[in-house]
């Protein structure tokens, strides 16, 4: 019978070639299956783990050997520091895209009772963050995902932030007529030869491919966005690393201003910004 530690030492030499983090993949997984926090494994490393728990840990390992995302088998993900529920409905929310939260909460004031729209929510992350800490502010999430919306109105209830408006429907359309001081998205933004693909086949393709260039979502939002933002409103996108450029000249052709791109944590540009002072 394997210890704890030897149970993840094992799994993670399994997952080396599969995961970029196989160690953290080897203690979630287990930790789900033991009902333990990492820190609980630490505490019980020299403990046997049963015969049973060890035939579902070898499960969830397969599982992940064969590309499905931890959060997907453990039902959470962790992001803003907000315990979220996530399913193959949804996109795993990335660390990368909290820097599109921390840029939004930068422009919007903490006694702000602004109007956000989220476009293509998802899981509810980023309206959720930005709903946790603005929550004075009205906060609307649309999506073309009818499963996904129900993964985002979970998420909310659980978290108890209530002033979030969820809508069905792609993009713009469930908020035809109505105007908000600030818009976000992470839109889908590969490209669809892109071989990043490939290792992604576990998340919904609609939330990662729009079209060829990976750049047809971006300029709908672009193109959209002024006839849904109040004077002075801020656009926010997140876009792939080497998409800051093709970004920054849609906001410009657009008709926004103090357009800059700004870096992910490993230096590439990955969230461009604009606002838009004389909206039509």
């Amino acid at each position: 019978m394997n210890t704890v530690a030897e149970a993840i030492s094992e799994a993670a030499r399994s997952l080396a070639s599969q995961s970029d983090s196989p160690r953290l993949d080897a203690e979630l997984l287990l930790g789900k299956i033991l009902g333990l926090s990492r820190t609980g494994l630490i505490a019980r490393s020299n403990q046997p783990a049963s015969d049973e728990s060890l035939q579902a840990f070898a499960r969830l390992i397969e599982e992940r050997r064969r590309g499905t995302p931890v959060a997907y088998l453990t039902g959470t993900r962790e992001f803003w520091s907000l315990a979220l529920h996530v399913t193959p409905a949804v996109l795993v929310p990335r660390p990368e895209t909290e820097i599109l939260v921390d840029l939004a909460l930068q422009r919007l004031p903490e006694d702000s009772q602004c109007s956000i729209l989220d476009l293509g929510t998802g899981s509810g992350a980023i309206a959720l963050a930005i709903a946790a800490e603005r929550p004075l502010s009205q906060v609307t999430g649309t999506d073309i995902s009818a499963a996904a919306l129900e993964v985002a109105k979970r998420n909310a209830r659980e978290l108890e932030l209530s002033r979030v408006d969820w809508r069905l429907g792609s993009w713009f359309a469930p908020v035809a007529g109505q105007r908000f001081d600030m818009i976000v998205s992470n839109p889908p933004y590969i490209a669809a030869a892109d071989p990043a693909l490939e290792k992604l086949t576990a998340e919904p393709a609609i939330a990662l491919c729009d079209g060829p260039t990976g750049l047809e979502a971006l300029a709908t939002i672009a193109a959209g966005s002024g006839a849904h933002l109040r004077g002075r409103g801020w656009l926010l996108l997140e876009h792939g690393s080497s998409q800051g450029p093709d970004v920054a000249r849609l906001l410009h052709a657009h008709g926004f201003t103090s357009v800059r791109s700004h870096p992910d944590f490993s230096g590439k540009l990955r969230v461009t910004l604009g606002t838009l002072h004389s909206p039509p």
